[in-house]
Formats: C-alpha cells, sequence, structure tokens
C-alpha cells in the first residue's frame, strides 16, 4: 500500500492507497511542532480504525509546504514504516511537467502535484484553483507545461483578520450559506462578503488568466479543504476534485518507481 501526505499550513491531508485505489484518508490539523513519535501514536491510532498496520505500508510520498513537518514525517515513514520517502519538489522526483515559470525551485509542492493530476485527468489547457490557507490559480498549457499562477490569501485567513482586526464584528460559521447577497444583519452581511465575494474574486482571476491563456480554452478544476464550499458561489469552476492532491501524489510515486 502507498501512503500520500500532502502537508498544508493549517491541515494535512493523508491518503492510503491499494493500488490506484484509495482505500482511506484523513484530514489532520497541522502541527509544527509534531515530532516524530507523536505522528506514530496518531497515525496507529488511525490506521488501526480502518484495519491497516504500519507494515502494510509498503512505500510512501511527501508533498508539504512546512520544511519542519517534511523532516518529522520523513522520519516517521523510515523509521516506523520502513520505507524510504519519495519528497515531492527533491531532485530524486521527476514530475513529468516542464515548469516554465522564472525560477522553478520557488513552486511550492503542493501546486505542482496538483498541475501533474488534473493534467493526466483532462489531458487539456487548465487553471486549478485549490482552497488551502491560500487560494492558488495554477496555469497549464495544452501541451502540459505549467505557466505559473495567482496566490491570494484563503477564506480562513480573511475571517481570522476580519473578526480580529475589528472591534464589532463576530466570527462567523460559514457552513450554512446567506440567503441573499443583501444581508439584513451582521452575520448575513459577512456570509455574503466571504462566500459570494470570494466566489466573484475566483471567477474574476479565471476570467484574466483565460484572457492570457488565449487562444487555448483552459478548463478549471476547484480542489482543496473549502472547494466544495465556494464552488457554488462560482459561475467558473466546471470541476470540483477534493482528492486532486492525493491522486496527483500517487501518480507521482507511479512515474518515479
Amino acid at each position: 500500500m502507498l501512503l500520500a501526505v500532502d502537508i498544508g499550513n493549517t491541515h494535512m491531508v493523508i491518503g492510503v492507497f491499494s493500488g490506484t485505489t484509495l482505500r482511506c484518508h484523513w484530514r489532520v490539523k497541522t502541527d509544527k511542532g509534531s515530532t516524530v513519535d507523536e505522528l506514530a501514536a496518531i497515525f496507529h491510532t488511525l490506521f488501526g480504525m480502518e484495519g491497516i498496520r504500519f507494515n502494510d505500508i509498503t512505500a510512501t510520498i511527501i508533498s508539504s509546504v512546512v520544511p519542519t513537518m517534511q523532516a518529522a514525517w520523513s522520519a516517521f515513514a523510515t523509521r516506523y514504516l520502513k520505507t524510504t520517502p519519495l519528497v515531492v519538489g527533491s531532485d530524486a522526483v521527476q514530475t513529468g511537467i516542464p515548469v516554465l515559470i522564472d525560477n522553478p525551485k520557488e513552486i511550492g509542492a503542493d501546486r505542482l502535484v496538483n498541475a501533474v493530476a488534473a493534467y493526466d485527468r483532462f489531458k487539456c489547457a487548465l487553471i486549478v484553483v485549490d482552497f488551502g490557507t491560500a487560494i492558488t490559480w495554477d496555469c497549464v498549457s495544452e501541451a502540459g507545461e505549467y505557466l505559473g499562477g495567482a496566490i491570494a490569501p484563503g477564506l480562513s485567513i480573511a475571517m481570522e483578520a476580519l473578526g480580529n482586526r475589528t472591534a464589532k464584528l463576530p466570527q462567523v460559521d460559514i457552513s450554512t450559506p446567506p440567503g441573499a447577497p443583501i444581508g439584513t444583519n451582521t452575520v448575513a452581511a459577512i456570509k455574503s462578503g466571504i462566500l459570494f465575494g470570494y466566489g466573484g474574486m475566483v471567477d474574476g482571476l479565471i476570467r484574466r488568466l483565460r484572457e492570457q491563456m488565449a487562444p487555448e480554452l483552459p478548463q478549471s478544476v476547484a480542489t482543496g479543504g473549502m472547494a466544495t464550499l465556494i464552488a457554488p458561489y462560482s459561475t467558473s469552476i466546471d470541476h470540483v476534485d477534493p482528492m486532486l492532491t492525493l491522486n496527483g501524489l500517487r501518480l507521482l510515486h507511479e512515474r518515479n518507481t
């Protein structure tokens, strides 16, 4: 079995593949202070709930934007799982996708994995929108080249800033939608601003990116923890795939072994 690990700034998404089938997956808060032994304790329990033992894992691949967690996970894979992890972004991993930005080493591992997964699935020009701690727009040409993209603060960052930097505005749960764009109370107004506002921002950037990528006609794919929440407020998202990053990790492992 393959253990695929995507370490983000706020959450980690972990999946276990049996062949090409995603057998189980978890979303766990990123604790930058976690030790190797703490990871072992947490995942011994989570694996056990799915009937998986450490020695069932035969390979590990890691994508990380948090260097300290990358080191801890690599040590966990080596010490407890007895595997030699593939780390996306290292010279040992060949992605098969040309990166045409000014400094290819700057690209986040998760963005590269998403581009690989989306192009493998759709085989066309693409804009991949990942709703994480930050929202990223990643552009892939019809020939499968990574062109670059855009980055903006994510929904959680915006809501935390709104609650912390204002005296009277409350923290709001946006999991329940606003009734209409015009909010008739403070909570409804904040929900409208976040959900309809971010939906509009996503649409505006997709429109501008498509204009620059013309004459290619890229499709758009949304992924990440907030993808299913924000997609209904966008008119430009063609596909939603919450497991895009994990499947990209599986693909990269296949290509490198």
